[in-house]
C-alpha cells in the first residue's frame, strides 16, 4: 500500500468525530490549507482518485454520482484533469432567506390560536372545509423542526439529518420551525394554524444552528426527499452562485415529480438559486396591502408572490415569533401546492391520475391573483397565491 494511500486513510479515520461526522482538517500533509470541494464523476465513484490525492471525503451524493471532500487547492485542479471527472466544483455555503431581515421578540407561552394574516390572505383558511392537505408529505429543508413543538408535533412524520445522518433533525436555529408552521401548523386551539393544518411534515436538517448550510447537506437532503417520496419540498434558502450539481439535483427531484419551491431572496436585486432554476417555483415576498417589500428579489424567474412581512408562526423552544424574508413567503405556496395535490383532479390535466409538478405549478399560477401590470412580471410573477380558487376553480 503507498504511502499516501496510508496518509489519506489515517486523515480519514482521524477527522471522523465520535459524533460521526467529518470535521474540516487544517492542512494536509503538504501544508495547504484544504477547502469543501465536489467531485462529478462521469461513471464510477473514485475512492481510489480521492485517495490519491489525499482528499478526504464527507459523503457520497447518489443524485449526482459525486463525492464531497475535502481537498488542496493543487489536489482540485489535478482531479480536474483527469479523465474519469466530469468537474470539480466549490462545496459553497447556502443560507436561509431571512438572514438580513429584523426580527420581533418571541412569544413564551402558547397564546389562543390564531389565523396569521399571511394564511387568511392567501384564502387557506375557505380550503379547510375540502382539504387540510392530508396525507401530503412536504419536505422542509431548513435547519430542522423542533420535533416536540405542540403546534408541530402531531403533523411531524419523520426527517433526516443531512450534516450529521446519527443525530435528529431537531432545530436548533429557529428558522425551519417557523417555515414549517407557515405550512401546516395543527389546527388545534393554541398558537397559529397553517396553510394545510393536516399536511405531513419531514423535517431536513442542511442548515446548522448559524441558518446555512454546505450544498452537499442541501443536496444530501434532495436525495433523502425523492428516495422518500416526498412530494413538495421547501427550500427558503439560497444563492447567488450558480453551481452545476445544485441544478443536477433540483433536474432529478423534478422529473421525480417532487413539486419544488424556493425563497427569491431579500437583496432586491436578482433571484437567487434554486429559485431561479426552471424547474422550481421562484417566491417574492409582499407585504399586507399586497405590495412587493423594498427587500424581496425579483426578476424574470419570479414565478409566484406571497406574504413575507412580519409573518407570525411556530418557533424554536415551543415559542412563536414574527419574522420577515421570502424565507416566509415560500411557505405559504409550498403549503398550498399540498392542498392541490391532496385534490388530484383539480391538477391532473392529463387525466393520468396524478399530477404532476409542472401541472402544480400551472395551477398555481392560472388561479392566482394577479398583482402590478398586467399579466406576468418580474415583481409578482403571475401574482398572490390564491389557495381557495387552486383547489376550487
Amino acid at each position: 500500500m503507498s504511502r499516501k494511500l496510508l496518509f489519506s486513510i489515517f486523515i480519514s479515520a482521524a477527522v471522523l468525530t465520535l459524533a460521526g461526522f467529518v470535521v474540516r482538517p487544517a492542512l494536509s500533509q503538504d501544508g495547504e490549507p484544504m477547502t469543501r470541494k465536489i467531485i462529478v464523476y462521469k461513471n464510477q465513484g473514485g475512492e481510489e482518485k480521492i485517495a490519491k490525492h489525499n482528499g478526504v471525503k464527507i459523503k457520497h451524493l447518489k443524485s449526482i454520482n459525486a463525492d464531497a471532500v475535502f481537498l488542496t487547492p493543487t489536489a482540485a485542479k489535478a482531479l480536474e484533469k483527469d479523465v474519469d471527472v466530469l468537474r470539480v466544483e466549490d462545496d459553497i455555503l447556502i443560507e436561509a432567506s431571512d438572514r438580513k431581515i429584523s426580527t420581533e421578540k418571541r412569544v413564551s407561552a402558547p397564546p389562543a390560536q390564531s389565523t396569521p394574516w399571511g394564511i387568511d390572505r392567501i384564502d387557506a383558511d375557505l380550503v379547510w372545509g375540502i382539504t387540510t392537505g392530508d396525507p401530503i408529505k412536504v419536505a422542509v429543508i431548513d435547519t430542522g423542526i423542533e420535533l416536540s413543538h405542540p403546534d408541530l408535533k402531531n403533523n411531524i412524520k419523520g426527517g433526516y439529518n443531512a450534516i450529521n445522518p446519527l443525530k435528529s433533525a431537531n432545530d436548533d436555529n429557529g428558522h425551519g420551525t417557523h417555515v414549517a408552521g407557515i405550512i401546516a401548523a395543527e389546527n388545534n386551539s393554541i398558537g397559529v394554524i397553517g396553510a394545510g393544518p393536516q399536511i405531513d411534515l419531514y423535517a431536513v436538517k442542511a442548515l446548522d444552528r448559524r441558518g446555512s448550510g454546505y450544498l452537499s447537506d442541501i443536496i444530501e437532503g434532495i436525495d433523502w426527499a425523492i428516495a422518500n417520496g416526498i412530494k413538495v419540498i421547501n427550500m427558503s434558502l439560497g444563492t447567488t452562485s450558480n453551481i452545476q450539481s445544485f441544478h443536477d439535483a433540483i433536474a432529478r427531484a423534478n422529473a421525480a415529480g417532487i413539486v419544488q419551491v424556493a425563497a427569491a431572496g431579500n437583496d432586491g436585486l436578482s433571484v437567487n438559486y434554486p429559485a431561479a432554476y426552471p424547474e422550481v417555483i421562484a417566491v417574492s415576498a409582499t407585504d399586507s396591502a399586497d405590495t412587493i417589500t423594498s427587500w424581496s428579489s425579483r426578476g424574470p424567474e419570479v414565478d409566484l408572490a406571497a406574504p413575507g412581512l412580519s409573518i407570525y408562526s411556530t418557533y424554536k423552544g415551543q415559542t412563536y415569533k414574527t419574522l420577515s424574508g421570502t424565507s416566509m413567503a415560500t411557505p405559504h405556496v409550498a403549503g398550498t401546492a399540498a392542498l392541490i395535490l391532496a385534490q388530484t383532479a383539480k391538477c391532473d390535466a392529463d387525466s393520468s391520475g396524478s399530477c404532476s409538478s409542472a401541472e402544480v405549478q400551472d395551477r398555481l399560477q392560472a388561479t392566482a391573483t394577479d398583482l402590478g401590470i398586467s399579466g406576468p412580471d418580474g415583481l409578482y410573477g403571475y401574482g398572490l397565491v390564491n389557495a381557495y380558487q387552486a383547489v376550487t376553480q
